[in-house]
């Protein structure tokens, strides 16, 4: 599929371009947020390539929003980097995720984390890849007191001690809880199976655009609440 392959290819450019950055120039760090010049950077690399190839709209973290009617199309959703504080930090669990999507419905989803060269992939009712390798993964659940649990904190989240007691009771009888940084990655990790599950609070949609698609396409348990105009989303 042209797509994917392109949507591949912008990956390895972007990560290649994070790979090699020397200044991480941070341009706001406000309350649970940072924003770093390295993610319109990389935003410009990744969507420079599907426009070249797809006159699609862009749905981007940074610069590029799309309106109602343009939804109902094809369009791209792109996280040019996603664990820009883990970056910022030179912990290396990060990522960059691009998606299409048709009318809210997805077509195929690509994670790329440059630092371990790992590249996941999936297209709707096809399957999913790691590094052009399929994943197949048993189709058992594992039941929630041996399961291990990705989710973090978003910067959109509710802090309060009401809020956070509320998340604590949602997540405390899964074996372990793992917190990543990076809703993308977390996604790409349950889609291949190294956790079993992932749940996080208030999330954007271009954070788990494509990782929801490889995780449904590996049919691994998925809990996911997120802002966006597509409404709340929890899968068992």
């Amino acid at each position: 599929m042209k797509e994917l392959e392109i949507a591949k290819l912008a990956c390895y450019k972007a990560g290649n371009f994070l790979l090699n950055l020397k200044e991480k120039k941070v341009n706001s760090n406000d309350e649970k947020d940072i924003k770093l010049q390295a993610d319109l950077d990389s935003e410009e690399i990744i969507c420079k390539i599907l426009m070249s190839a797809f006159s699609y709209p862009i749905l981007s973290e940074e610069s590029y929003k799309i309106n109602d009617k343009e939804k109902k199309g094809i369009y791209w959703v792109v996280d040019p980097l996603d664990g820009s504080l883990n970056y910022s930090q030179d912990i290396p669990l990060c990522c960059i995720s691009i998606a299409l999507y048709e009318n809210n419905n997805p077509i195929l989803g690509v994670i790329y984390d440059f630092y371990r060269k790992e590249m996941f992939s999936g297209i709707v009712g096809v399957g999913v890849w790691l590094n052009d390798k399929k994943i197949v993964l048993p189709d058992k659940i594992k039941n929630k007191r041996q399961a291990v649990l990705a989710t973090g904190f978003s910067s959109y989240m509710n802090y309060n001690k009401e809020g956070l007691e509320k998340f604590i009771s949602h997540i405390q009888e899964f074996k372990k809880v793992r917190l990543f940084g990076s809703a993308a990655l977390s996604l790409a990790y349950v889609a291949c199976g190294r956790v079993d599950a992932y749940c996080e609070k208030d999330i954007a949609f271009w954070d788990i655009a494509a990782g929801v698609i490889l995780a449904k396409q590996s049919q691994k348990k998925v809990c996911m609440v997120f802002k966006d105009n597509l409404g709340d989303i929890y899968v068992e």
